[in-house]
């Protein structure tokens, strides 16, 4: 059974990232994808990672 919750919650910690990454995408004033891969804007790419690294940190001490 530790398996089997182990991956339920890696499951379910996975969608709540994805579900709560793509809000922050959109209501961002940009668009951050085409800033990144065509303008090569390395400040959007820290923002990027700067709100995904919080993101897993709070959905990480949820589960925990």
């Amino acid at each position: 059974m530790p398996i089997l919750n182990a991956l339920i919650f890696a499951g379910l910690g996975s969608l709540v990232f994805i579900v709560a990454f793509s809000i922050v995408v959109k209501i961002a004033p940009f668009d951050l994808w085409k800033e990144i891969v065509h303008e090569h804007n390395v400040a959007a790419a820290i923002l990027a990672g700067a709100v995904a690294l919080g993101l897993c940190w709070i959905i990480a001490a949820t589960m925990h």
